[in-house]
């Protein structure tokens, strides 16, 4: 293995502040190349984001069919319905023979003559010279078993739809750039539309750091730990909308991550490291990359004070910190905007809430406290700010953004906090 030191950041050096490395951040995932289209089969779309607009290629409906259960007429046979007339609570009743059944199945239909009248069920194609639909309610049984008697009178088009009511053949079904949700694609298969042209997700490679890092389900030697970070950042940037193209672990060798990040820019739109950017003597992902022009330094903030960023060969690398709330607060903050907005994902939640209790915070620097959402509106910390409490932030479901300008909240007081 090799034995890395990492030169220390100069004395005094200041600090970005959170808004100076976001921009930054956003800026290098803007040279990301452009967003690929692919082509996904329909039920693999959901959640996809439209590459183009999608034409319908037929009429929405394919033909004239009843809205009702009930009997195809001719509107001009029925006008006499329901009419009063002395005796009759129903008013005049018209009575049709019932020539047919029309189900909604495949087959010819016959056209119907004047004067008769069709049984026929919901989305059943309207046979030709029928141009309304009496409901099954509006009817009663006639006076022989292949008659109907009609209560009540049904306008021309009255429950029927006509073919291409909804939309015409060639014109547009969506637009581009929608997310795709269940009624999307309800419309893509009602056109008989098999596949939809997508923008393709952002490829995200995860790699940590350490060689202290075991994975989950080893058993830890002295001095080794659990790597939370790689299973926490693979669902972060899957929630983002993102989805991971290479996954790596690797110990404090400089070849070893040099492979790995050569492996990550083959298949990769972004590749995202976690650990190795202190200022201590193994820190791998500073000795590597700052020889080759990354940025390493440190964002005024806590959690999550060491942050660099760099370009390997063509592809953006963001360097996270490798304590696991640093880590999961860095791609909260930095990352997942970035990635919720190309997979056309809203942004993620923020809420004002009232202190539960009072908060002190270091000056200088964005605090950003666990908490849990309570009744009331309000908001309660659940942690301090250390960076290894990452059982406590299982527990929160809010994240508290204290500003830098702010050294004390009392109970009551309002903030902003992050939905996670």
């Amino acid at each position: 293995m090799s034995q890395l030191s990492a030169a220390a950041q100069p004395a005094g050096a200041p600090r970005r502040s959170v808004d100076e490395h976001r921009r930054a951040v956003a800026a290098l995932l803007a040279t990301a190349p452009p967003a690929r289209t692919e082509s996904a089969p329909l039920v693999e779309a959901l959640g996809r984001v439209t590459a183009a607009a999608i034409a319908s290629p037929v009429d929405l409906p394919l033909f004239r069919n009843a809205q009702m259960d009930g009997y195809a007429v001719r509107a001009a046979d029925v006008a006499a319905a329901g009419r009063p007339v002395a005796g009759s609570p129903d008013g005049v009743v018209v009575e049709l023979p019932v020539v047919g059944v029309v189900a909604a199945a495949a087959g010819r239909v016959e056209p119907l003559a004047p004067g008769t009248a069709v049984r026929i069920m919901t989305g059943a194609p309207v046979p030709e010279g029928a141009d309304a639909v009496v409901p099954v309610e509006d009817t009663r049984p006639g006076g022989s078993g292949s008659s109907v008697g009609i209560v009540r009178a049904r306008a021309a088009g009255e429950y029927v739809r006509e073919r291409g009511d909804d939309l015409r053949a060639g014109s547009e079904l969506l637009p581009e750039g929608i997310r795709l949700a269940s009624r999307h694609l309800a419309a893509i298969a009602a056109a008989g539309i098999e596949r939809v042209a997508v923008t393709a997700r952002t490829r995200v490679a995860v790699i940590t750091t350490g060689a202290e890092l075991v994975a989950p389900g080893a058993a830890p030697q002295p001095g080794q730990v659990h790597d939370a970070n790689g299973p926490a950042l693979v669902a972060a940037v899957t929630e983002a909308g993102a989805e991971v193209s290479y996954r790596a672990r690797v110990g404090d060798d400089a070849d070893e991550l040099l492979a790995a990040l050569d492996a990550a820019a083959t298949v990769s739109d972004l590749i995202l490291t976690c650990g190795g950017i202190s200022k201590g003597d193994f820190e791998v992902v500073r000795m590597v990359l700052e020889p080759r022009g990354a940025w390493v330094g440190s964002v005024a903030m806590q959690p999550g004070g060491p942050q660099a960023t760099a370009v390997h060969a063509g592809v953006p690398v963001v360097c996270a910190p490798g304590n696991p709330v640093s880590a999961q607060l860095t791609v909260e903050l930095f990352v997942a905007p970035q990635l919720r907005a190309a997979a056309g994902l809203p942004p993620a939640g923020r809420e004002r809430r009232t202190l539960t209790r009072d908060v002190r915070s270091i000056p200088g620097v964005v605090q950003l406290l666990r908490a849990r959402a309570v009744d009331g509106g309000r908001i309660e910390p659940v942690a301090g700010p250390g960076s290894h409490l990452v059982a406590a932030m299982a527990r929160a479901d809010r994240i508290i953004e204290i500003p830098a300008e702010v050294e004390r909240l009392d109970a009551g007081d309002e903030v902003r906090a992050w939905v996670l």
